[in-house]
């Protein structure tokens, strides 16, 4: 499994308007593309010196042969939306990274 993760940095004074779009309009849209099977959205919680707040958001899919897809049919139009909306209000930097593991603590399964 690959993760497309997008870490973005938003300005105060936009923030509500960005999360709310972000979790009812581009997430979905995202997930619509039929390239990923799950997204998850993290606030991170240091705070940074150019102000504003920071959260990342990591879609999952299947293969990167997907996830180049997406970045060919879909990326560019996703983007633009986000760009029109935010311009420079939001900052954002992209990682793609491979699944190797996953592993719980025995206390957690009780």
């Amino acid at each position: 499994m690959i993760i497309y993760n997008v870490t973005t940095n938003i300005q105060e004074s936009v923030h509500d308007q960005w999360l709310t779009w972000m979790q009812e309009k581009h997430i979905p849209d995202v997930l619509s593309t039929g390239k990923f099977t799950s997204a998850r959205m993290v606030r991170v919680l240091i705070e940074e010196e150019m102000g504003g707040m920071t959260y990342a958001v990591q879609y999952a899919t299947k293969s990167k042969e997907l996830l180049q897809k997406y970045y060919k049919e879909d990326a560019p139009r996703l983007q633009e939306e986000a760009m029109k909306l935010f311009a420079d209000k939001a900052l954002s930097f992209r990682t793609e990274l491979e699944y190797v593991s996953e592993h719980y603590s025995l206390a957690s399964a009780q």
